[in-house]
């Protein structure tokens, strides 16, 4: 079993960048894959970025790319996402899930998630 806690959400004004990082328990995260998911109001849950439990450079979702950068830490047991360039529209619950195997951008495919934290960005 797989505990997963995010934090790093907030307020941040239009062009601006937060680091959402997403501290794991349980079982060994270095030996799992991991994601990130966004959850605006209304609409459904969405990929935006995914790692392999060795690292790497990651896979993102066009809306994110060149401007979200996902990376681990393994000795620490976290996770982390850092968004620059933030838009109004990257507003949402961000979710960090861990799975077996390599990265995925299915959520069906994930299988340990966390709460969520809030990324609310101001016009």
């Amino acid at each position: 079993q797989v505990q997963l806690v995010e934090s790093g959400g907030g307020l941040v004004q239009d062009g601006g960048s937060l680091r959402l990082s997403c501290a794991a328990s349980g079982r060994t995260f270095g030996s799992l894959a991991m994601g990130w998911f966004r959850q605006a109001p209304g609409k459904e849950r969405e990929f935006v970025a995914g790692i392999n439990w060795i690292g790497g450079s990651g896979i993102y979702a066009d809306s994110v790319k060149n401007r979200f950068t996902i990376s681990r830490d393994n000795a620490k047991n976290t996770g982390y996402l850092e968004m620059d360039s933030l838009k109004p529209e990257d507003t949402a619950v961000y979710f960090c899930a861990a799975r077996n195997f390599g990265a995925s951008r299915q959520s069906a495919d994930f299988i340990y998630w966390g709460q969520g934290t809030q990324v609310t960005v101001s016009a």
